[in-house]
């Protein structure tokens, strides 16, 4: 007789509300039933989105062929200001937006991570924690990961917003070396010791091209800012992992087709 095999995965959801945030904020805990004393935590913004791409599949196929150490995986669902959560830290960019990321940063570090330990994680240690997202959310993940190395260690960013700029691009005084953001920032700050990267971009991700060279600007934004990393000492392979789809677009089939490449890179086994 076959006896049906359990699922690797189990899907715990919740509903936190924020102080920070004022709003209630959805989570979805994807977490193994085995060696949970072992894993791994990655917290992934907008979460919803891995619901859409069916992200519990993806981790037991993954599993099922033994190709990833135990993660627990933790979806955030975004909110009606997502373009105000999801920005930098250090500020909003040249139309205001992201002017709330200091509370996004504040509600991850301060009450999403202790919930989770409290009712789902007591007792365990992680052994790292990670953060990933997508477009601007992914923009948000590597802003958060830099600036709190302490507690991430890895970062993925899917098609990350990374022309995030102080000053237009119609501006008179805009320039690419000084008015995007997060190059801005990493260039003008340390190194972050033993932080690594995972980056993905589709040749088909956007139209755009500023600057007229044939390369639309997020793959140029992207290598740009893989440069920086370099000049900081990062190196390619050890530190910073680079993946160029030919197909890939901005949407969430084609984060769903990264999504593995990322995860066995952080934590395959």
């Amino acid at each position: 007789m076959l006896v049906a095999q359990l699922p690797h995965v189990k899907v715990e959801t919740f509903t936190l509300h924020s102080t920070h945030l004022n709003r209630e904020v959805q989570v979805d805990l994807y977490m193994p039933r085995f060696d949970l004393n072992l894993a791994s935590m990655v917290i992934f913004n907008d979460g919803q989105d891995l619901v859409t791409m069916h992200f519990e599949e993806i981790l037991e196929g993954l599993y099922d062929r033994l190709q990833l150490q135990p993660l627990v995986c933790v979806g955030v669902h975004c909110g009606p200001e997502r373009i105000q959560e999801y920005g930098m830290t250090v500020g909003p960019d040249f139309k205001g937006r992201g002017a709330k990321a200091g509370e996004y940063q504040h509600f991850l570090l301060e009450e999403l991570l202790p919930e989770i330990y409290r009712h789902y994680l007591e007792g365990i240690t992680v052994k790292e924690t990670a953060i990933g997202g997508f477009s601007l959310g992914g923009l948000n993940a590597l802003d958060l990961a830099w600036n709190n190395p302490d507690l991430f260690k890895k970062v993925g960013v899917f098609s990350g917003s990374l022309w995030w700029r102080s000053k237009d691009k119609t501006d008179r005084e805009f320039n690419e070396n000084s008015s995007r953001m997060m190059h801005q920032q990493i260039r003008n700050s340390s190194k972050k010791q033993g932080l690594r990267f995972f980056f993905e971009c589709g040749e088909l991700d956007e139209k755009e091209d500023r600057n007229n060279n044939g390369v639309i600007d997020s793959i140029d934004d992207t290598i740009d800012l893989l440069r920086e990393l370099l000049k900081k000492g990062y190196l390619e392979g050890p530190d910073f992992s680079y993946l160029q789809l030919p197909d890939g677009k901005h949407d969430v089939p084609t984060w769903a087709r990264s999504l593995p490449f990322f995860l066995r890179w952080g934590w395959g086994r």
